[in-house]
């Protein structure tokens, strides 16, 4: 644990855990109110890059004194209790890097939200011949060692009324200091809803008839209801979760493309969808004379590439989500105008990217949430590219007679799982774990499809947090005062 780790004498140990039940006692069950959770969550920082977001000032008291290191902890630890020190500015408190994590760790236990200990800190806790083990034959070949990628937290952050944070993993200094600035006025705001709108993973093998006539009798058959049945028959036999539901065909030439669309509970599910589609190929070739599969992949899946078709007719889970921040926390928390932001969404989401033609691409920086999420909670990190796919809309409303921000972030095909491929890895699993979706849930897909709001909610903080900046023209400086260490090579 890692408090007994941060105190080292019973006498210690003792007055540790007087002071957590104190503190436990003073924070109660209020800390899990939506004020009480953004105030923990803050941070007194500059606004955000596009290409690499913050850096916090300086706390008041730099506790660094290794000979009262344990009381030092112990301040520090009360101090973020208490919301008098953001937990994401530990840093700025300490002069020593695993100490800040450690501290961060205990802090994030006594708010009852404890991080895994399968998720490591110091390279002695990290079981390497089991990583190896898990990793032959299932996620990596010729493998010649492994790449460490650092982990923070996004959060609080209010999700359908109730809190979570959000791990991710990044190299990008100060994104998830952005994200969690957006985190903080959307949780003052009363938190994000979201809906997932539809679940099913698509396969789209190619056949070839012997004549168009043929061609566009078996688009006839595949789209009826007599052929969706006995399909279905066939797929469902593949798989204890996989559920065939729906199939759609397209003709070019003597081509057939059909494209299947099947729920897969809660694995991302290509290989369960490839496995079954590929029973049902055999069935749909052996009903008709001279037709031969071309391939079991056509493209029209559309699977690690940007495309029309998964932008409107989704892939995965496709999630919408809503917030309104009331105008004084924009201006406070963000440091920006709801009618400034509104007009550079606008203006950069919407027209700058109808003028570069862009597929999906209707966002400001999507693709740096997803990544990170992806990475932390072993999903494949190529569908990142349809997987980012995103439209953020800003619009003035009022609200209790003031002008607000109602803000949406629509994600059409957002592919996650909680079984399978890297979630299987300790630290990845740990993550799944930290956010409470480790595994198959007992209604199979809800762990997916939480998961899949989960990166949804983070796109909205990090978008947030962004707009926000350019819309007060803070980019350039940001970008200069933050991301700007000098290099250290770690020898």
């Amino acid at each position: 644990m890692i408090f007994s780790k941060l105190t080292s004498t019973p006498t210690l140990r003792l007055a540790s855990q007087g002071l957590a039940f104190r503190l436990s006692k003073r924070v109660g069950n209020s800390v899990r109110h939506s004020s009480q959770l953004a105030s923990l969550a803050e941070s007194d920082v500059v606004e955000p890059t596009e290409s690499a977001p913050l850096r916090a000032k300086t706390s008041s008291r730099v506790v660094s004194d290794e000979s009262d290191s344990v009381s030092g902890n112990w301040f520090i630890i009360e101090q973020i209790l208490m919301g008098s020190l953001s937990i994401h500015r530990i840093e700025t408190a300490v002069n020593d890097p695993v100490r800040s994590i450690e501290l961060r760790r205990a802090a994030m236990q006594a708010l009852n939200t404890p991080v895994p200990s399968t998720l490591p800190v110091h390279g002695s806790s990290f079981d390497h011949a089991t990583f190896f083990q898990s990793v032959s034959g299932a996620n990596c070949e010729s493998v010649i060692g492994f790449m460490p990628i650092p982990v923070g937290i996004v959060g609080p952050l209010i999700l359908d009324g109730k809190p979570i944070q959000i791990p991710m993993a990044t190299t990008e200094g100060a994104l998830i200091a952005s994200a969690n600035r957006g985190a903080r006025a959307l949780s003052m705001s009363g938190g994000i809803t979201s809906v997932v709108t539809r679940d099913a993973m698509s396969r789209a093998p190619v056949v070839k008839a012997s004549s168009i006539l043929q061609a566009a009798e078996i688009k006839r058959w595949v789209e009826s209801d007599e052929g969706l049945e006995e399909m279905q028959q066939i797929f469902n036999t593949t798989s204890r979760f996989g559920r065939l539901l729906k199939a759609t065909a397209a003709i070019a030439g003597r081509n057939v493309f059909i494209r299947f669309s099947c729920s897969t509970g809660d694995a991302m599910g290509m290989n369960m969808v490839t496995k079954g589609i590929n029973t049902v190929i055999e069935n749909v070739v052996s009903r008709f004379e001279n037709v031969e599969m071309v391939t079991l992949s056509g493209n029209m899946c559309m699977d690690k590439k940007p495309s029309a078709i998964n932008w409107i007719e989704g892939r995965g889970k496709s999630v919408s989500a809503e917030a309104v921040i009331p105008a004084h926390i924009v201006k406070d928390v963000l440091k920006a105008d709801v009618h400034r932001m509104v007009e550079v969404n606008k203006t950069k989401n919407l027209i700058g990217s109808a003028l570069a033609g862009s597929i999906g691409g209707n966002n400001a920086h999507a693709a740096n949430l997803v990544a990170a999420v992806f990475l932390a909670t072993g999903q494949d990190a190529a569908q990142v590219v349809e997987s980012a796919t995103c439209m953020t809309t800003m619009d003035v409303i009022e609200q209790d007679g003031q002008p607000a921000l109602l803000m949406t972030v629509n994600m059409p095909s957002i592919e996650v799982g909680t079984v399978g491929g890297g979630t299987s890895l300790g630290p990845q699993s740990a993550c799944l774990e930290f956010l409470g979706i480790k595994g198959s849930a007992e209604n199979p897909g809800d762990n997916a499809r939480t998961l899949a709001r989960v990166v949804c909610a983070g796109v909205m903080a990090g978008e947030l947090s962004l707009l926000a900046a350019l819309s007060s023209n803070h980019l350039v400086s940001a970008h200069m005062a933050l991301n700007r260490k000098p290099a250290q090579t770690q020898k």
